[in-house]
């Protein structure tokens, strides 16, 4: 069976916006074709001389956001859904369709997804893969929900949940996707933890994750609006989504976090990053923390409201 592969290519500074319009249309996973920081990227594991000369070649001024469809889907109507939403946001982008043989995408994860240490303590583990090790341990496969733990943003904010989650803490997650972070969370010592996401196939697979981690006692996964929700009150929040949407719920999420509480939240692109920390000055946080890989930054905010 054929999966359709369809590629939106976007100049650098346009991704993220891309990738979120993507996201909000996917029906079978995103991958995300970006060779801007190859270098530095390669640097880490191994020398740059060792890159071959067909990635070197590559476009570093363009990403392209690859966006799976099953079998059952309809190219063309994504297709013209996808053309509607770039065009509104003014992106300058191209569209191209490819067939993908379907056991090529099932497969493709396991040839390039492997445990991943983070922080100090923590480790992403697939479930297929053997790890002995002393680090906390969270088991996680890639599914269609966004946080799998290699991207840099949810990365950081396992880091800085690491810094400053305390044991018996009341945690939430605002916009769980996979769930990765109220996991780990959960297994840092938080004493009870919200998962909240407004997309039905990201708590069903959250769910799954928190089942398959032995967390199900401390890890509550709903579908909701923050918003519009009446939920606990909590000591930190953690949000890896997007610069506006930190901005949109900076003030509300005041109203579940306790006084002296954190507000952890990543997604942020790093030319979007004053304007994250403007709203949540205004909203009434003082900044406690940073951290920056490549393009993004990660940000822990103490309310002071």
């Amino acid at each position: 069976m054929q999966w359709t592969d369809i590629k939106i290519t976007v100049p650098k500074a346009q991704a993220e916006d891309a990738e979120a319009i993507a996201t909000g249309v996917s029906g079978g996973g995103i991958y995300i074709e970006d060779y801007s920081d190859l270098e530095e990227q390669v640097e880490r594991i191994a020398h740059v001389d060792l890159i071959e000369q067909d990635l070197l070649d590559k476009d570093r001024t363009h990403v392209t956001v690859h966006l799976y469809l099953s079998p059952d889907e309809n190219p063309a109507e994504v297709l013209d859904l996808l053309r509607g939403r770039l065009e509104a946001a003014e992106l300058d982008y191209s569209l191209a369709a490819d067939g993908v043989e379907q056991q090529d995408w099932e497969t493709a994860w396991k040839a390039y997804y492997h445990a991943l240490p983070i922080g100090q303590r923590l480790a992403i583990v697939p479930s297929w893969e053997e790890y002995p090790t002393d680090r906390i341990v969270i088991r996680l496969d890639p599914g269609m929900a966004f946080g799998t733990g290699t991207h840099e943003t949810t990365n950081m904010c396992m880091q800085l949940l690491e810094r400053c989650l305390k044991p018996g803490l009341r945690v939430m997650d605002v916009g769980t996707g996979s769930g990765i972070l109220a996991i780990a969370a959960a297994k840092l010592g938080a004493q009870n933890v919200l998962a909240i996401d407004i997309d039905p196939d990201a708590v069903k697979v959250a769910k799954e994750n928190v089942e398959l981690n032995h967390v199900a006692k401390q890890v509550r996964v709903v579908v909701g609006d923050l918003c519009k929700s009446e939920a606990m009150p909590c000591e930190v929040a953690v949000a890896n989504i997007v610069a506006d949407a930190i901005c949109m719920l900076a003030g509300p999420m005041t109203r579940h976090l306790v006084k002296g509480g954190l507000l952890i939240c990543s997604g942020i692109i790093r030319e979007r990053e004053a304007d994250v920390q403007k709203a949540a000055k205004e909203a009434g946080y003082r900044q406690v923390d940073r951290i920056e890989k490549g393009e993004w930054v990660a940000l822990c905010l103490k309310n002071e409201a």
